[in-house]
């Protein structure tokens, strides 16, 4: 890279968790720089989360749509901006910046209908720009180990495909008690009309797909929610088809009592089987048909997918902002390809896109339809 891109910000200002993940993420690799932001709708908390941020104040914007219109206007502009906000502002956010042509790194999921999410694809394509989601979990290097493996043949067949998410953060009524980052997600108006799916379902599903390399064509679906008052789900449990007659199931709860972030993909084929468990990420379980469990350590994957997401030597742990890290490296590698009027490296053809957002969107929307028809099989659709 001969210069750090030049990165703005909407959302995440004080107090917001994920922002500060993003800053962190995007300094690891020395591809970009903080530059400007409209990191708060509240003008004063905006300013301040900006001087911290060490943010120019004259870059220091009270709204999106400012910041999109003046940073185009300016000749070091930022070439691309980071989306942390609750879920309703991701597409209209999405939207200002991509009409003023800028690419977009945003949190997941993609927007709070299939909809809109079917629009923000046509944007980026009708102005040729780079769209990343955020789908933290896919920049392990063990997950694009395994994902190569299935990819290869590795595993034969896919016959089963297991995922879980179990979280106990909201067991409780957070929402009710002063809690900004349960408040949200617990909003319909702002998390959009699903809860722990929108939250965490779509991860489960994402992290199946992107190992598997396969969507589900039908899913029989049912949303719960256990916690009394609460206006969005908190549990969601789904049966998947594939079109290869292989079937899946996933589960995904923040009502688990116990449980931190244990996300967990099982992938089962004709020759052998893998196991990833997030919590424990530098290592991959294989175990051939038949055959003897195989623990694959990260310094020691063979393949380029692991090499490329790995910045340390054998033994010395990775973890969460590390894979954050990688999916920032990976979309400053197409910038600069598409800026440049280059072909797409290929190191950079694991990153998360606008279409695997659409994606989630398209499964949002089949286990909510199938939800309201008292879980019926139902076709995902485009």
């Amino acid at each position: 890279m001969q210069r750090r891109l030049r990165l703005g910000m909407v959302g995440g200002g004080q107090g917001a968790f994920i922002g500060a993940v993003h800053r962190l993420a995007a300094r690891i690799d020395d591809c970009y720089e903080l530059v400007a932001g409209a990191l708060s709708a509240d003008p004063d908390r905006a300013a301040a989360s900006a001087a911290a941020a060490r943010i120019d104040p004259l870059r220091s914007y009270a709204d999106y749509h400012t910041m999109a219109q003046a940073e185009a206007e300016r000749e070091d502009g930022i070439d691309v901006v980071a989306i942390v906000t609750p879920n309703h502002l991701h597409a209209p956010v999405a939207t200002a910046f991509l009409e003023a042509g800028i690419h977009v790194i945003c949190d997941k999921p993609l927007a709070i209908s299939l909809q809109e999410g079917l629009e923000l694809q046509r944007l980026a394509r009708l102005h040729n720009k780079v769209f990343a989601l955020t789908h933290t979990y896919s920049g392990y290097p063990m997950v694009r180990h395994a994902r190569e493996m299935v990819t290869s043949g590795g595993l034969g067949d896919i016959r089963v495909i297991q995922v879980e998410y179990a979280q106990d953060w909201l067991s409780e009524p957070l929402e009710l008690a002063g809690s900004k980052q349960a408040g949200w997600r617990a909003d319909p108006q702002r998390a959009g009309p699903a809860g722990c799916l929108g939250d965490i379902g779509t991860h489960a599903y994402h992290l199946a797909s992107y190992v598997s390399g396969m969507q589900p064509t039908r899913i029989a679906a049912e949303l719960h929610t256990f916690v009394p008052g609460r206006q969005l789900d908190d549990h969601v449990q789904a049966m998947l088809r594939y079109a290869n007659g292989a079937r899946g199931m996933l589960w995904a709860s923040q009502v688990a009592a116990g449980e931190e972030n244990a996300l967990k993909l099982r992938v089962y084929g004709t020759k052998a089987g893998l196991a990833f468990d997030q919590q424990n990420p530098n290592e991959l379980l294989v175990t051939p048909l038949a055959g003897e469990t195989r623990r694959i350590t990260r310094g020691r994957a063979q393949s380029e997918a692991a090499a490329h997401a790995t910045r340390v030597p054998p033994g010395h742990p990775e973890g969460y902002l590390e894979a954050f890290a990688q999916l920032y490296q990976d979309a400053a590698l197409q910038i600069l390809a598409v800026d440049a009027g280059l072909p797409l490296p290929p190191e950079s053809s694991f990153l998360t896109t606008v279409e695997d957002g659409v994606r989630g969107m398209q499964f949002i929307d089949a286990v909510l339809r199938s939800h309201r028809n008292d879980s019926q099989w139902t076709a995902l659709t485009s």
